[in-house]
């Protein structure tokens, strides 16, 4: 009988627990998915003038691509392996219009600008660069060459980039020329025949005066994050010619030693008049594949009630925000007519340069100055990673480029945009005195995106629009380090970080163009600090204090507004309207930089013209069209003569006051590399930029408005009405929350006996 029962009591378990789990899968398969549809409408309306902005299409690409062919007296090749003595077409992008049209176009109603394309072709045959502009688009009918008037000079064609024509022709030089002839050398140095292979890392710029093409290539070995894993073999190319068969090895380092020939480098190894390197098998301590079984998923973030912005075409429309967009091949991610509350804010803000300057002994990077620009920043935007990258639910957009290819490439993915809570409340107060209430508000923000992976750094690019109507330009570096051998006085240069590997110093300078329009396009630049006054005191008379008083200057000449990074500069800056507020305050965006730059390259040195805006934490200038960009696409392969030289865009000192101004901002950071950035470089605390803050051109935040402020007092802090937070846990399709609770008043100060 009592086997009986057990059994029984046992099946009635059984039965419950199945009930219940059926209960439960009906239950949940009831709950609703989180609104795709956003619930709550747009506050504005998408505009197809953001168009007068957009980049090329794939369409518009190829039919530029016809229109150049059939010219055939430009005999243009369109081949990805063109070599450097043939005529080449390198580039399309996108021929931004003049200002003053886009803008009469955009506010005043005005005749649409004619879309053009910016196009440029190396014409070996003729040992020239000239830059096109084509249009109209989509039906080209015209090309016009404006080399001279952008540039005041012809461009030779030794200012071109290395291209992947010219790549391919270096990489077969090294193996007929070099390799074929080391064999020895390099099989018992590098393993070189046994299973193992070297990469090439060219250093620039490619020599040490104009006229040069004179490039030290680093070989690095075949393995994850090969830039960490330097042999301790560089050559020194001589590629001037245009014709291959021209050029030569001008040097060779080998183990700290240098040789001036391939021929005597193998003779001095195998007479044994060279310390060899003896090849064994390294660690792959570059790679980045996880170490720990992944055993759970980091916080993921949903939109609850659909996404609160919108992306048509090239516009975004985020709360009191709107903004066109567009990624140029060369300079990157940019936003054009960025509005606030349906007032513009900005007419541009771009990305420029991204430039380092290397220290070490070894000749690959003793002589290193990257400038990004000059190989392609935008060019490297490529595919980002779903809930690595952005966020796993962010809008993610497509792009078109045309550089270096046969024909347009479509880089899926390359952009996201998201909003995205930012971890800290943007304001909040909690009253303990006398009266007992806490009002705050999440600071949510929209987030628009790139990524561009350079060789062996990656840049991320964000733009950030805030609620308050703030918004922030920033970068943050990861990727891997360049490196180079480890021999006597590297560790002057840098910290060792693996064996025989030195993580070489250097400097990080970012350039942004931030074009604002406060209130109108007639503008002044401002500065405010304080200083100490010893004030006697009213009531006082014989007593004195030192107290903190503001101070403000309008400067009026561009070269009064150059202020230079080795200076003290005051610590508001101000791009401002003669229109006030309600308080009698002009209008103004302060430019709030952030920077842990290291030093800027002595101006004595020939290769600082080329970088001349780094020299300035930021420079104010008057708007010229002829001014798009502080850099150039010909400034790193001719870094003593540049193409831009943008020290000349304040040489001419015009006045800035009541003028259409632009702010040229550099941000950056010293990195001197350390064991930590091995395997690769974390973005925590590698980066800067600047933040756009609203400074008396609203009479009060205008984030008091948000639907997302939240407010409660001790009798309503269950309450929906003023706390969105305490109706989460009844959001079906939420993730499962314990109810909202708050007991914080509890501890408040009471001025009386307590109970």
């Amino acid at each position: 009988m009592n086997s009986l029962v057990k059994w029984i009591l046992i099946l009635l378990v059984l039965i419950s627990v199945i009930l219940n789990i059926v209960l439960i899968g009906i239950q949940t398969g009831r709950v609703p998915k989180c609104s795709v549809q956003r619930v709550h409408p747009l506050r504005g309306q998408h505009d197809e003038r953001s168009l007068v902005f957009a980049d090329l299409t794939r369409e518009e690409y190829l039919q530029i691509q016809q229109f150049m062919l059939k010219e055939k007296k430009l005999q243009i090749s369109t081949r990805q392996t063109t070599e450097p003595s043939q005529n080449f077409l390198f580039l399309i992008d996108l021929s931004l219009p003049k200002k003053a049209a886009a803008l009469a176009y955009l506010d005043r109603n005005g005749t649409k600008p004619v879309r053009e394309a910016t196009v440029v072709v190396f014409y070996g045959s003729s040992s020239t660069i000239v830059e096109y502009v084509v249009g109209p688009l989509p039906n080209p009918t015209y090309m016009r060459d404006v080399t001279k008037e952008r540039y005041q000079m012809h461009l030779p064609i030794r200012k071109r980039l290395v291209t992947i024509g010219e790549y391919s022709l270096m990489f077969k030089f090294f193996e007929e020329k070099v390799f074929s002839r080391l064999k020895k050398l390099l099989e018992e140095s590098f393993g070189v025949g046994r299973g193992q292979s070297l990469n090439a890392f060219e250093q620039m710029p490619r020599g040490v005066q104009s006229g040069d093409r004179k490039t030290w290539v680093s070989f690095f070995r075949d393995m994850s994050g090969m830039y960490i894993h330097p042999v301790g073999f560089e050559v020194l190319l001589n590629h001037e010619s245009a014709n291959a068969s021209q050029w030569s090895v001008e040097q060779l380092l080998y183990n700290g030693k240098y040789f001036s020939s391939v021929e005597e480098l193998k003779r001095e190894y195998d007479n044994g008049g060279v310390k060899k390197i003896v090849y064994k098998n390294f660690p792959d301590y570059g790679s980045l594949k996880p170490r720990t079984k992944p055993l759970q998923v980091g916080p993921q973030q949903f939109y609850a009630e659909g996404k609160r912005f919108s992306v048509q075409d090239n516009q975004v429309l985020y709360l009191d925000w709107s903004f066109a967009f567009g990624m140029s091949s060369l300079t990157g991610m940019r936003v054009f007519d960025v509005r606030f509350q349906q007032e513009r804010i900005a007419y541009e803000i771009s990305v420029q340069e991204a430039m380092s300057v290397y220290g070490s002994v070894t000749p690959g990077m003793i002589l290193t100055k990257f400038l990004d620009s000059s190989i392609g920043i935008g060019r490297f935007a490529h595919e980002l990673v779903r809930g690595v990258d952005c966020p796993y639910e962010a809008t993610y957009v497509d792009t078109y480029r045309y550089i270096d290819v046969p024909v347009p490439v479509r880089f899926r993915n390359s952009i996201c945009i998201f909003e995205h809570n930012m971890g800290q409340p943007l304001r909040r107060h909690f009253s303990d005195f006398f009266h007992n209430s806490f009002g705050g508000m999440a600071n949510s923000a929209l987030v628009f995106r790139t990524i561009t992976a350079i060789g062996n750094y990656d840049y991320m690019w964000d733009f950030i629009f805030y609620q308050s109507g703030s918004l922030e330009a920033k970068v943050h570096a990861t990727g891997y380090i360049s490196s180079s051998y480890l021999v006597d006085g590297s560790l002057r240069y840098g910290h060792q970080v693996a064996e025989n590997v030195l993580g070489n110093i250097h400097t990080h300078f970012i350039n942004f163009k931030v074009d604002l329009d406060v209130s109108g396009v007639k503008n002044v630049f401002q500065t405010k600090d304080m200083e100490y006054v010893n004030v006697s005191l009213p009531w006082m008379p014989n007593r004195y204090a030192m107290v903190p008083q503001l101070v403000e200057k309008q400067l009026q000449t561009e070269q009064e507004a150059a202020l230079r990074h080795d200076t003290k500069t005051p610590r508001y800056l101000h791009i401002a309207s003669k229109k006030t507020n309600r308080w009698g305050h002009q209008h103004s965006y302060r430019l709030q930089v952030y920077s842990f730059a290291g030093d800027h390259l002595p101006e004595s040195q020939a290769e600082e013209r080329a970088m001349s805006w780094a020299r300035y934490k930021v420079a104010i200038t008057k708007h010229k069209d002829l001014e798009q960009t502080s850099s150039s696409l010909y400034n790193q392969n001719d870094i003593w003569s540049p193409a831009v030289d943008f020290s000349k865009f304040i040489e001419d000192n015009e006045s800035i006051e009541d003028e259409d101004l632009v702010a040229w901002v550099t941000a950056g950071f010293l990195h001197i590399p350390h064991a930590e950035d091995i395997p690769n470089t974390v973005t925590v605390g590698n980066g800067g930029g600047v933040l756009l803050r609203p400074h008396n051109y609203f009479d009060e935040d205008p984030s008091v408005n948000s639907a997302d402020a939240v407010y409660f007092d001790p009798g309503t802090k269950d309450s929906c009405k003023n706390n969105r937070m305490a109706c989460l846990s009844q959001e079906m399709c939420s993730p499962v929350r314990e109810s909202f609770t708050y007991n914080g008043f509890e501890g408040v100060m009471k001025f009386e006996d307590w109970d």
